[in-house]
């Protein structure tokens, strides 16, 4: 496979923004080994399948002089509009044979084994499967058997998710488990990558630039905001895998919509330790918002805060807002200087938890971000504000899966700071003593 075709094979590109020569990719046009498609067509996105008239919007064109319509859906990937050309390899050749290496050395579960080999069958039934772990059960490593037999065929696989820091926590352990693979990590602003990429591990935005790309799609945190919110994104997940390709789902926290349209589902409701999930403390917290506004940080808040410093535990502090977060960083690092703040738009949070993994810093002060794909030894977690409308009941699970992750330190605080208690915080207590229930049995 030459470059050109590395790059554009299972790929759908704007043709203006192709990394290469123009005259080069015109003689392959001509040729037919390149095909070009409309940018919109019927008024739907070729890129992203949007067709909802809010995101398909009429403006008038400096380029064909003529009223047009563009994608405002997927413009953060550059502007698809009635004129624009998108473009992808017309006759992929067969994926580069390559000899895969499974370097893993660990061993599953009972449980992990069971829910591996279930999904290893769906895959040889090209049937989708969802994986329903809680979390800290090993979703990752149990992926690894399937996903090897996938690579053994030479199928393409792809593992998205819907946030970068799931991304990012993923890619390390998957080149180390396939060192042999060419593996790609997308992401928004990621590294360029050489090669045909026989692993993909991608957030569901990037996406969007495939097409009947991968033989087994695997969507992590199928659960997580924006994926769960966004057709858009599912659309894009079944457009860039090909049309017989099975799906695996993998989340601790389905929603009941999944758990009704997925046949084959694989249940541990056990971490892989063999430790139960830490159950939630309530603490309230009266009147915080008062407090910060006077700008002290109220006396149980920082009677723990103080207790993790002064015990060098790692701390995840999770409040409501952002406003919030940047009304009351000063506060805590009054308590220690070294306390950082983390949020979506956030250019440094990469670098910030990577501190945090790195005893670089005593804790962070964050949205909730950070409720999943992010694996901290020993760290210990608290919510301002559980009973607020921004904590459902996943994401208040997904929160306390945070704590007692690893064998060596399989306990650790939850504790939900409240104005009142929510049904929802209950609910997700009485969801984790149910999986320790489960996972005990």
């Amino acid at each position: 496979m030459d470059e050109i075709e590395v790059f554009l094979t299972g790929r759908i590109w704007l043709r203006e923004h192709t990394p290469f020569p123009a005259d080069e990719i015109d003689a392959l046009i001509l040729s037919g080994k390149i095909k070009v498609i409309p940018g919109i067509t019927d008024k739907q996105c070729a890129r992203c399948l949007e067709k909802n008239t809010r995101h398909i919007v009429k403006f008038r064109c400096a380029r064909c002089q003529a009223d047009c319509l563009y994608c405002r859906h997927c413009l953060t990937m550059g502007r698809v509009s009635s004129c624009t050309e998108l473009i992808t390899w017309a006759d992929p050749s067969l994926s580069p044979s390559c000899v895969h290496s499974f370097a893993w050395n660990g061993t599953l579960t009972s449980p992990q084994k069971q829910a591996s080999d279930e999904l290893l069958a769906s895959l040889e039934r090209n049937e989708d499967h969802l994986i329903y772990a809680v979390c800290g059960a090993g979703k990752t490593e149990l992926l690894f058997p399937p996903i090897y037999a996938a690579l053994l065929k030479n199928k393409r696989v792809c593992l998205a998710a819907p946030r970068t820091d799931v991304v990012l926590e993923l890619a390390p352990r998957l080149k180390e488990a396939f060192p042999g693979t060419v593996i790609h990590t997308l992401y928004g602003d990621a590294p360029k990558e050489t090669g045909f990429a026989q692993l993909v591990i991608a957030t569901t935005h990037q996406l969007y630039r495939f097409q009947e790309a991968f033989g087994f799609m695997i969507v992590d945190e199928a659960d997580a905001f924006p994926y769960s919110a966004d057709q858009a994104l599912q659309y894009a997940v079944q457009k860039a895998k090909k049309p017989d390709a099975p799906v695996a789902y993998v989340t601790a926290t389905p929603s009941n919509a999944m758990l009704r349209s997925v046949r084959n589902q694989s249940r541990i409701f056990r971490r892989y330790h063999g430790h139960p999930l830490p159950e939630s403390e309530y603490r309230s917290l009266w009147n915080y918002r008062k407090a910060f506004r006077r700008k002290t940080i109220p006396p149980k808040l920082k009677s723990w805060l103080e207790e993790k410093l002064r015990n060098r535990q790692p701390f995840l502090l999770f409040l409501p807002t952002i406003e919030l977060i940047e009304e009351t960083i000063p506060l805590f690092q009054a308590l220690d200087p070294r306390i950082q703040a983390v949020y979506a738009e956030d250019p440094d949070r990469k670098q910030k938890v990577l501190q945090l993994r790195n005893q670089e810093v005593p804790g962070l002060v964050t949205s909730t971000i950070l409720e999943r794909g992010i694996t901290i030894p020993n760290v210990q977690v608290a919510v301002v504000g559980a009973d607020e409308a921004i904590f459902t009941a996943a994401a208040l699970i997904q929160i306390a899966g945070r704590a007692g992750r690893s064998a060596e330190q399989p306990t650790g605080d939850v504790l939900f700071f409240h104005n009142g208690i929510s049904r929802k915080m209950d609910s997700a207590r009485r969801l984790i003593r149910l999986y320790n229930t489960e996972g005990f049995s």
